[in-house]
């Protein structure tokens, strides 16, 4: 058993598009393959490893648990699962929190809250507001909440009580609203769909539009969220306090977990109506409570924010060498780079040869999520390594 990739093809669920390596071990920002290999991850598990690969704060807060106590039910207390409650609260404009298993499950929280919200304070209000080119995850109504046919059209029909609406427009949202409306779900920043950055003053207005309406604001902090933006939270950006919050990702640095936090006034499940075997399980909340200490302790959020910075830099300054690129944009460590033509498929190809993953998130654009540890060092060497691979392409006429 060491043609790995051919037991994919024989016993796996054909449902992936895989770079054509197979990674066995990874530490800080690199990865090695099989062959032995060495790669810098400029993917970090789908932004997920916030500290980069098995970083010591999190081996260790897991070796410790798994010897400890890894699974009980929520029929009980657990104390990591309370630490890191805790620590989220407080460092959070929000009250109350549940935590789950992914990203996807999160974001079904968030919706089945505002639906009990709507049922017991709008009258049965039901429908959740969303914007064209959103990503909520892969369940059947998170497609449906999704504004992507792409997502939606294999499984049609699909489950009623979403609307989408322009993103980055407020009076469109505005005139969606009807007395069924429960609330909007939005992400401060589109990552799936390109690394969307909306305009300074987007979430005010949805802010003042849902308080004017009586419905809950949902921000869906999946990718955006601990310190991926430079700071802890992207809503922080904006001066608002959203409702409901959902997150996963980086929360545990490499760990499943998710999360929705939610305020008191919004906090309105009762006893049994909600519910999780896995979520909340102390070896995940051990490391999400690890994770998140080096993060708060290390001032991890503004390393972000200045990597993020130089990486930018950096990236404009390779436009003005390689007319083949149209620009870049993003915040802090979540950023995407722009071509001129569909190219990006190629690009990510030919990176992966020069020991460089990255993500192809449009045709045309690559997306950038490193660990937000990440150093001026591995940034310099991701930038020439995409810098000779650009020059590589231009000088054969791509």
């Amino acid at each position: 058993m060491d043609n790995w990739q051919e037991l994919e093809h024989k016993y796996y669920m054909q449902t992936f598009y895989r770079a054509p390596i197979t990674i066995v071990k990874g530490q800080g920002a690199k990865v090695w393959d099989d062959k032995g290999k060495e790669y810098l991850d400029f993917v970090a598990g789908w932004a997920v490893n916030s500290l980069g690969h098995c970083h010591p704060a999190v081996v260790k807060a897991v070796s410790e648990q798994a010897g400890t106590l890894i699974q009980t039910s929520n029929n009980f207390y657990t104390i990591p699962q309370l630490k890191l409650a805790k620590l989220l609260v407080d460092n959070s404009v929000l009250d109350r929190i549940f935590f789950c298993n992914s990203g996807t499950e999160a974001t079904e929280g968030a919706v089945k809250l505002a639906r009990r919200y709507g049922k017991l304070k709008l009258k049965g209000a039901y429908e959740v507001i969303t914007a064209t080119g959103s990503f909520h995850g892969r369940t059947l109504a998170m497609v449906s909440a999704s504004g992507q046919s792409k997502y939606q059209e294999p499984y049609t029909p699909l489950p009623t009580g979403f609307i989408n609406v322009e993103y980055n427009n407020p009076q469109a949202i505005q005139a969606a609203i009807t007395d069924k409306t429960c609330a909007v779900m939005l992400e401060p920043i589109q990552g799936e769909s390109g690394v969307n950055v909306p305009d300074k003053g987007y979430l005010k207005a949805v802010r003042q539009i849902c308080d004017e309406a009586g419905i809950l604001l949902i921000l869906d902090e999946i990718q955006t969220g601990i310190g991926r933006t430079g700071k802890l939270f992207a809503y922080e950006y904006s001066g608002i306090e959203p409702d409901i919050i959902t997150l996963a990702k980086g929360l545990a640095a490499g760990v499943p977990i998710g999360a929705f936090m939610a305020k008191e006034s919004a906090s309105v499940f009762a006893k049994g109506e909600h519910g999780s075997t896995f979520g909340g399980n102390p070896l995940a909340c051990a490391a999400g409570y690890a994770a998140m200490k080096f993060i708060l302790d290390n001032h991890i959020s503004e390393n972000a924010g200045s990597m993020g910075r130089y990486l930018a830099e950096g990236l404009e300054k390779l436009k003005t060498k390689h007319s083949l690129i149209q620009g870049c944009r993003g915040c802090g460590l979540l950023m995407a780079l722009d071509f001129k033509t569909n190219i990006a498929k190629e690009i990510v190809e030919s990176c992966l040869e020069e020991g460089l993953l990255l993500n192809a998130v449009k045709p045309n654009a690559l997306r950038f999520m490193p660990p937000l540890n990440i150093t001026q060092a591995d940034i310099d060497a991701a930038l020439a390594k995409l810098d000779s691979v650009l020059t590589r392409h231009e000088s054969c006429g791509v």
